[in-house]
Parts: C-alpha cells; structure tokens; sequence
C-alpha cells in the first residue's frame, strides 16, 4: 500500500482528497500547509506527495523545493485552482520545479487516482 501525503490548506476539500484517497486503498496523512507539511513528509516518509500551490505560509512552490531537497527522490503531483494569475502559470512552474505531474482544480476521482497511479509506476 502506498503512502500519499496530502497538502491543503482547505480543510473540507482536504478531508475530501484523504477520505476519497483511503477508500482506494492507499495510506494517507495531511498536512494544512507547507510548513505542517515538511515536518509529515519527515516522520511518514510517503512515496507521493499530493501538494496544492497556493497556501499562505509557505506556498506549494517553496513546498515541493524544500521536500525535494530533504527527498530527492519523492514523487509529487501539484494541484492548482489558479489563484491570481491561473493554473496555467503555476503547474507548469511546480513541474519546472520538480514535480512528477500536476493536476488542475476541480478535478474527478478517476482522473486523481490514475494520475496518482500512473507517478507511482514511474522509476
């Protein structure tokens, strides 16, 4: 079974992704921001990280530099609404940045999940 990390900061859409995530079998923690976040990676070690972009605190961007640089071989996907500027500025730039894949808020079960199993199937 695998273990997914979860960030986000909104605690219904949150509860939702760990709940949807765990009846597929997988392991789940969470974290409400980067900060929560780096300190679960540490003591769960997790083969995914599921991370939303725009946070306060420390955003998803800084959030997948600083796990890659304690994790390097972690596998995350980064989620966006958008925010200010889009999705379309800040998923290619998490990708730039080091994650696996990204996927754009709203988004369906089935989409989540193969995309979670197809990061997962990647050496």
């Amino acid at each position: 079974m695998a273990k997914i990390l979860v960030i986000e900061d909104d605690s219904s859409f949150r509860n939702v992704l760990v709940q949807m995530l765990s009846r597929a079998g997988y392991d789940v923690r969470q974290a409400g921001d980067g900060n929560q976040a780096v300190e679960e990676c540490d003591a769960f070690d997790p083969d995914l990280v599921l991370t939303d972009i725009i946070m306060p605190d420390k955003e998803g961007l800084e959030t997948i530099q600083e796990l890659l640089a304690n994790h390097p071989n972690l596998k995350i996907i980064a989620m966006s609404g958008g925010g200010k500027f889009g999705p379309d500025s800040y998923l290619p730039l998490a990708q730039k940045l080091g994650a696996k894949a990204s996927l754009q808020k709203p988004f369906m079960r089935e989409e989540l999940i193969s995309k979670i199993e197809e990061v997962l199937a990647k050496d």
